[in-house]
């Protein structure tokens, strides 16, 4: 018997400015900086956008946009690093990303 899955995935879902503000109360696993963890999940979880206003958000609440990741990464690194992350890398350049 196979089983029905209870979620479909959602793909280019437009949030409002609430849902956008959640991802700043996501909390990082252990190890993991907390601004850096928002802003990946961020860049993952939102159409470019939706992550343009994400940032506004991020650095008016005095987060750093150049948090790394327990590699020593930045989300600019990463995401400089991706095929069709262009409007992303333009949106954290414009909030000051290094």
């Amino acid at each position: 018997m196979a089983l029905k899955k209870d979620k479909q995935k959602v793909l280019g879902e437009m949030f409002d400015d609430e849902r956008i503000k959640s991802f700043l109360s996501y909390e990082a696993p252990q190890g993991v900086d907390g601004d850096f963890h928002v802003l990946e999940k961020a860049y993952r979880g939102m159409r470019a956008e939706n992550f343009f206003t994400f940032l506004s958000f991020f650095t008016a609440a005095k987060r750093n946009i150049n948090a790394t990741n327990p590699q020593g990464e930045t989300l600019l690194d990463i995401a400089s690093t991706h095929r069709h992350a262009e409007d992303y890398v333009t949106a954290l350049k414009e909030h000051l990303a290094k």
